[in-house]
């Protein structure tokens, strides 16, 4: 009986083990990406910049193109110079305006893009964080540094050529024992229907320390004033951090998170309130992660004629390499279709609907190197 029980125990343990999906170890061919447009929006180097990281697209109502991202002036790092910038395109990502800056702080850190559309008034509202440029991340959390992490709301009513000057939120959006903090980074949502219809969801993530202890947790804020004011919602379960949230058929919400539960694969929770509060976390399987950011975005939602559809992105490896979409059409219980964008070098990634069944996504590659992006008809996926 002893030997029986070890060998359950070792079996066991080889199940905990073993990554989250066996696509993983199997490394199966993957279909390529068959892109329409491909451009580099942001190139190292550009406009005195050391690197850009961070990126985030979006979809105006006039149907423009807003690729938004960190500009960081000396080196890689997350903390430093880094100023928030943005390029636009009109037609359909073909080419893109000169780079602008939204946000110089000087030598502080200005950064996590996450925005959304308020379809009700066209406002563009951009959540952002702050830090002090010579605080770490170490630092901050372990709050020894000259400030913490602050949140910031900027917003355009003009297509995003002109900005309003980013002011403060952290009141209301970051309880005073938190530390590390971020919006995003990707985009925010807007409710469609029942109860919360029009509320503003913003997928955030922050840490806080315990007995010692870093504690890492997922969460959202949102505003039912159309972005007048922002709360809080309830935290998401331990070892989650950056996160995308889509809107589901049924009208609760999915978060889709960046996981430290040593699986290589995403965490997810559900809400069924409008993103005030959290189901427990689970593990999708299906999808691999090298423990980075991913984006998560709803194409279409089911008719009496056609299917739902939710697409993902991420560097689909236990390295920051594979970028793969993914395409989902049962609310995102399993993913049916992937395409593979890049085998090589590939890290954050933020999708969008372009329009006229156009989908871009602009991601990171080549060891941030250049911010690429590309589109793709979702007909042909």
């Amino acid at each position: 009986m002893k030997y029986l029980a070890q060998l359950l125990l070792l079996f066991i343990i080889l199940l905990l083990t073993l990554p989250c999906s066996a696509e993983e170890t199997r490394q199966e061919p993957l279909s390529a990406l068959n892109s329409v447009t491909q451009t580099s929006v942001f190139v190292r180097g550009e406009a005195g910049y050391h690197a850009f990281r961070i990126p985030a697209l979006l979809t105006t109502p006039e149907g423009t193109l807003l690729a938004f991202a960190e500009a960081r002036k000396n080196n890689l790092n997350d903390s430093g110079n880094i100023d928030l910038v943005l390029k636009r395109s009109q037609d359909k990502g073909k080419t893109w305006s000169e780079l602008s800056v939204i946000w110089d702080d000087g030598e502080n850190t200005c950064g996590n893009p996450c925005p959304v559309v308020d379809e009700s008034t066209g406002r563009i509202w951009l959540p952002l964080t702050w830090n002090h440029g010579k605080d770490h991340a170490k630092q901050i959390r372990d709050q020894s540094g000259q400030d913490t992490r602050r949140v910031y709301m900027s917003y355009s009513d003009d297509d995003g050529v002109i900005w309003k000057q980013p002011y403060e939120v952290t009141e209301s959006t970051k309880k005073p024992e938190w530390t590390w903090y971020a919006t995003g980074p990707g985009n925010g949502i807007q409710l469609t229907q029942g109860k919360f219809k029009g509320r503003l969801v913003i997928p955030c993530d922050h840490n806080v320390k315990q007995q010692g202890k870093v504690i890492r947790r997922a969460h959202a804020i949102f505003s039912d004033d159309h972005g007048k004011t922002w709360e809080l919602s309830k935290p998401i379960g331990e070892k989650t951090n950056e996160c995308a949230v889509v809107e589901l058929a049924d009208g609760r919400l999915l978060m889709n998170m960046r996981s430290y539960h040593g699986k290589n694969c995403r965490a997810i929770a559900l809400s069924d309130d409008g993103g005030m509060t959290w189901s427990d976390v689970k593990l999708d399987q299906a999808l691999i992660e090298p423990v980075c950011q991913a984006s998560l975005i709803r194409a279409r939602f089911p008719d009496s004629e056609k299917k739902g559809q939710i697409l993902f992105s991420n560097p689909a490896s236990k390295k920051r390499e594979k970028m793969v979409v993914r395409l989902s059409e049962d609310e995102g219980k399993t993913w049916t279709a992937a395409r593979l964008v890049t085998s090589g070098s590939a890290a954050y990634s933020s999708l969008a609907v372009v329009g006229d069944g156009v989908i871009g996504l602009l991601y990171e590659r080549d060891g941030y190197k250049s911010i690429e992006f590309v589109s793709f008809k979702l007909a042909a996926f």
